[in-house]
């Protein structure tokens, strides 16, 4: 099972930063507090697909297929009683919304839209004034993997 791990960049235009701290003791290790960010706000993005010239980033995101079946494994410290969503944003050749995915829980598998040609992770504010962020991890499933997962949920 190929898996590709996801870490939070220092790279800054892509994280929501109005009156936001956000401390960096690495790609996986980074703290955020924001008490005053309206819930439903986009905190941070990830992309599969991006224009260097215009962004200066290079894409965080591995290619996944409309074929495939892949788990999101998320790990992050949030405080009990408080919540953040994650997005998946599926888009097509022309750069249209081909389909979307919230996910509330901590490990989920998913299978993207056929068309989907780039697609866009986003973290959204749920009620959350801080949290403690470590890293995504997106698996490419197997036959065996899905199996196995059927006969745990039986």
């Amino acid at each position: 099972m190929a898996n590709w791990k996801i870490g939070w960049s220092e790279y800054c235009s892509d994280t929501y930063l109005y009156g936001s701290k956000v401390i960096f003791h690495d790609a996986e290790d980074v703290e955020f507090k924001n008490s005053r960010m309206p819930a439903g706000t986009i905190i941070k993005r990830w992309y599969s697909k991006t224009n260097f010239q215009m962004q200066h980033i290079e894409p965080a995101l591995p290619m996944i297929d409309g074929e495939s079946r892949y788990r999101l494994s998320i790990h992050m410290d949030v405080p009990k009683g408080q919540h953040c969503l994650v997005r998946l944003v599926f888009y097509d050749r022309y750069g249209n919304e081909a389909g979307y995915l919230n996910i509330r829980d901590r490990v989920t598998d998913f299978q993207c839209p056929l068309k989907t040609y780039s697609y866009e992770i986003q973290l959204i504010n749920g009620g959350v004034t801080e949290f403690h962020f470590h890293s995504m991890v997106i698996w490419e499933m197997t036959d065996e993997d899905a199996d196995k997962k059927d006969q745990t949920t039986e």
